[in-house]
């Protein structure tokens, strides 16, 4: 089985949020550095060349892949900002319709912008996936 190529390293994060080319998204990814280190009491890590993490725990899928993964985390892309949320959705319920213009992927929210969306709700749902016990 093959393994997963994005791990954790030590990698400078705030350096590779300085390589935003983009101003905009830049000052966004620095606000969703600190709601959701403020939020999840962690320090943020590196996973892989573009995703920001924070915390971890491990998994075992049931094909009998395991491996390691953050809790919750970003990555700043050309399009929009992917926010992990890896509790998924369902958990949220109507607080979706709230949440302001964004996607969604099967643990990703798309956003263009933080302006698009209600930040408070952001938070709350961050703490609600920071939270979740997995395979509990």
């Amino acid at each position: 089985m093959a393994e997963i190529k994005t791990k954790v390293n030590d990698a400078s994060v705030e350096a590779f949020i300085n390589s935003v080319a983009d101003e905009s998204k830049r000052r966004d990814s620095f606000a969703i550095l600190e709601l959701m280190r403020k939020v999840t009491g962690e320090e943020p890590k590196m996973w892989g060349d573009a995703i920001v993490g924070f915390g971890k725990y491990h998994y075992k899928s049931k094909s009998g892949q395991e491996g390691d993964w953050f809790t919750t985390g970003f990555a700043p892309r050309k399009q929009n900002i992917s926010i992990y949320l890896m509790c998924g959705f369902d958990a949220f319920g109507d607080k979706m319709d709230r949440l302001g213009n964004y996607k969604t992927g099967k643990g990703c929210l798309y956003i263009n912008k933080l302006a698009d969306i209600d930040v408070d709700l952001l938070e709350e749902m961050v703490r609600q996936a920071k939270d979740f016990r997995f395979g509990v």
